[in-house]
């Protein structure tokens, strides 16, 4: 064995045009990117709207949210940029052999690599009702695949369970949008078959699947003989019930104090949930208990997960800021992206994988128990 071919390898590992910190470093700014785009592009826009009335009296709310809007949209831009360079870059190592490779990867690699020629080619020819349907018939099943693999390589009912409540949320909204869109191609104008049923269901997956992130990749025992874990974990789940109750009743305290200020609260509610439904797709049909509960479990667990540098916390980040309603191409990706890393995240840290991106498998021939095979 070469020992200096070893520790030039080593060595070169730690270089700036290395693949695995680049893909580290692009992982990283994606997640920053993608939220301030989810916060300044998707929310902040759309709360101008609701505020027009508002920002026609006041010039300078008007040149805020515009130009809170402008930076939201070349936030998008560059998430976009960030999101097609980790994605070529997991596509590359995924050709070859490598720590990251998977049972899935022959169906995998050219399921996305279709879905990434489909939006470029829709960039520069905007697709008509075939074109939406056929896109969301190949996310769908790249989605698919991911969720295979996902159970493949996972055996905790827990993570299963919560990423499997997560696919059904998605195939909820990909079931809408694809069968309202073949009616329209049909020129059917009845209402397609358990249309608004079943979008319903897939935000209530949803909601469910980001409160279920706490169990099943951010919780802490409450007999664990660490004491300060305790300590917090006990902290956490007094605090958070105490609050998801006084959320789940307020509108009833509410009622009792004061029926008009009973009536202004759910007036914001409802501006609140407008917001959220243009920029995200939640109607919030459901407790906004809930959707409060969910927020909080999921940011607790990714920046948990993002601290010790599981990629789990950067694919929960991802898939979930990206949504219910997948409306932009950039949002599609960024559920993949996410579910791809979810896939990976059993193989190591990501501090631990940067030396190991590159690597190939390493096959180490076993000597027969009988003696050697002529």
């Amino acid at each position: 064995m070469d020992v200096m071919g070893v520790a030039t390898s080593e060595k070169e590992s730690g270089r700036p045009g290395n693949p695995s910190l680049l893909f580290e470093y692009a992982l990283k700014f994606l997640l920053v990117s993608a939220f301030l785009e989810l916060v300044l592009y998707r929310l902040a826009s759309r709360m101008g709207m609701h505020m027009a009335k508002l920002a026609e009296k006041s010039e300078a709310i008007r040149l805020t949210f515009k130009t809170l809007s402008s930076l939201g949209f070349v936030l998008l831009n560059v998430t976009s940029i960030l999101l097609f360079l980790v994605l070529f870059i997991l596509l590359i190592q995924k050709l070859k052999p490598s720590v990251w490779t998977g049972s899935f990867d022959r169906a995998l690699v050219p399921a996305v690599s279709l879905l990434i020629v489909l939006t470029v080619v829709y960039l520069i020819f905007p697709p008509a009702m075939l074109g939406a349907v056929l896109y969301n018939i190949v996310s769908f099943g790249v989605l698919l695949i991911l969720m295979a693999e996902f159970v493949g390589t996972h055996r905790l009912w827990s993570q299963r369970i919560t990423v499997g409540c997560f696919f059904l949320g998605i195939f909820g909204w990909i079931y809408y949008q694809t069968i309202t869109t073949s009616y329209g191609l049909l020129g059917i104008v009845s209402a397609p078959p358990l249309v608004h049923e079943i979008s319903r269901g897939g935000e209530a997956f949803m909601v469910l699947a980001s409160i279920l992130v706490f169990w099943s990749y951010g919780s802490t025992s409450l007999f664990t003989k660490n004491k300060t874990q305790r300590k917090w974990a006990l902290t956490l789940v007094v605090s958070g019930s105490l609050t998801f109750l006084a959320f789940l009743y307020i509108d009833f305290f509410l009622s009792l104090y004061s029926p008009t200020l009973a009536e202004d609260a759910r007036k914001a509610g409802q501006g609140l949930g407008w917001v959220f439904q243009m920029g995200m797709g939640y109607t919030f049909y459901l407790p906004f208990a809930l959707y409060l509960a969910g927020f909080t479990c999921w940011a607790y667990t990714v920046i948990k997960l993002v601290v010790i540098g599981r990629l789990a916390g950067y694919g929960l980040g991802l898939m979930f800021m990206a949504g219910y309603a997948l409306q932009l191409s950039h949002l599609t990706f960024m559920v993949v992206v996410g579910l791809i890393l979810m896939t990976l995240d059993k193989r190591g840290t990501l501090g631990k994988l940067r030396n190991k991106i590159g690597e190939p498998v390493v096959y180490s021939p076993v000597t027969p128990v009988l003696g050697h095979i002529r």
